[in-house]
């Protein structure tokens, strides 16, 4: 669906003195170069804390632009760059840069050559973006001034890790590592839903809150000949397993969304012994606090009573993780001018629904006014594509000129 508010004014960069049509040629004069900057970081993934070539690679592009940084951020990887403006307070525009212990099977030239590591959440085409952005910016700044402060958030461990909290603890908006505070900030990802040349985003929550649990239970092991003489974990495992869907749909209102899902069950040792001791874990995503205020007490409550019908004890570890991420009205608005300068009002699409996946750019939206939004993959001529965390995912290059286009937008703006 092509949102109403995509019908409004077309954003132009004309408050840097340059054209659309300028700024188009500047992004494709780079392109040859950033798409070889993507298959090389395709080819050399590196998993979250770990991102040391990938930091370099960023680092050794704003030096060679000019462009002032900081680096050594989040546990050593984190890049901060900076470039000054006419007035006001900075935009931040952020890339995530880890990969996934993931084998790769796309079978291309520049396939992963670390057996077990993959791009396949599109990292690598994200830090091209930035990269290249900031080259564009630099690039302008030097010729005809910027009309206000930007701050390039290179960002390490999205998977996982929350890179993104420790880049906001260690002062990465407020000012204090580098250039001015930010107004706003910006983040993409690339989306292999939604059709190349086409961007999709939303008010309000955009992606889930994303935790995770651990239930351990604990019954008595025997011979597997002689089962009556255990308390065995695995029949009250499967029994706990199977009632915590009863909370999504008996316990969830179907208009509130809550995902459940139990990603690992680990028991026994050797086919003729029933073991003493089993493990679930899994996910809990939700959008709103109360919904996941209930769905922990029904979860506590349906692991402690099946566990006692089936005379063992059980233990439910849950760990809170990335919080809901939110994005702001005005913030969105903007994204959606850029959007429309970009790539035309009806390629502009409202997301109708939240993602129940979960993205550490929350942790930027706790603090300042901020937009998310979904990069359209899907090539030209195809229905589909592998989807992200596939091992036979790949970043559509035809899109970094997109993701490029509309960051240059939204820093170009007056302030």
């Amino acid at each position: 669906m092509v949102t109403d508010h995509a019908t409004s004014r077309s954003m132009t960069v004309e408050t840097a003195s340059i054209t659309d049509q300028q700024l188009k040629a500047m992004i494709n004069e780079q392109l040859d170069e950033l798409i070889q900057i993507r298959h090389d970081l395709h080819t050399h993934p590196e998993l979250m804390f770990q991102e040391e070539r990938t930091s370099g690679v960023v680092k050794t592009h704003l030096d060679a632009e000019g462009i002032q940084h900081v680096d050594g951020l989040a546990k050593g990887t984190g890049v901060l760059g900076y470039l000054p403006g006419d007035a006001g307070r900075a935009i931040g525009l952020r890339a995530d840069m880890d990969a996934l212990p993931i084998l790769e099977k796309t079978g291309l030239p520049y396939a992963s050559a670390h057996e077990g590591r993959m791009h396949a959440c599109g990292h690598d085409g994200h830090t091209t973006i930035l990269i290249g952005t900031a080259k564009i910016l630099a690039r302008i700044q030097r010729e005809h001034g910027l009309p206000r402060p930007v701050t390039f958030l290179f960002q390490p461990a999205e998977e996982g890790g929350a890179g993104g909290d420790l880049m906001v603890q260690e002062g990465c908006l407020d000012g204090s590592l580098i250039g001015e505070p930010l107004e706003n900030i910006f983040g993409l990802h690339g989306w292999p839903q939604t059709e190349q040349g086409a961007i999709t985003t939303r008010v309000g929550p955009i992606m889930a809150e994303s935790d995770r649990f651990e239930i351990t239970i604990r019954g008595e092991g025997s011979h597997a000949a002689w089962p009556h003489g255990s308390r065995d974990p695995i029949i009250a495992a499967n029994a706990i397993l199977t009632a915590l869907q009863s909370i999504v749909s008996r316990n969830t209102s179907p208009t509130d969304s809550v995902v459940i899902s139990t990603t690992m069950f680990n028991a026994g040792t050797a086919f003729n012994v029933i073991p003493s001791e089993a493990k679930l874990a899994g996910t809990v995503r939700t959008i709103d606090g109360q919904v996941k205020a209930r769905t922990i007490e029904r979860m506590e409550q349906i692991v402690a009573s099946i566990a006692a019908a089936h005379e063992c004890t059980a233990e439910l570890d849950y760990r809170h993780g990335y919080p809901v991420l939110v994005n702001d009205a005005e913030a969105v608005e903007l994204l959606r001018e850029a959007g429309v300068g970009t790539l035309g009002a009806q390629n502009v699409h409202d997301m109708v629904d939240p993602v129940m996946g979960g993205e550490d750019f929350a942790y930027f939206a706790r603090e300042i006014p901020a937009c998310f939004f979904g990069l359209g993959l899907i090539p030209r001529g195809s229905d589909s594509m592998p989807l992200l965390h596939q091992d036979t995912f790949d970043f559509n290059d035809a899109a970094i000129a997109h993701g490029i286009e509309i960051f240059c937008r939204l820093a170009l703006r007056s302030a």
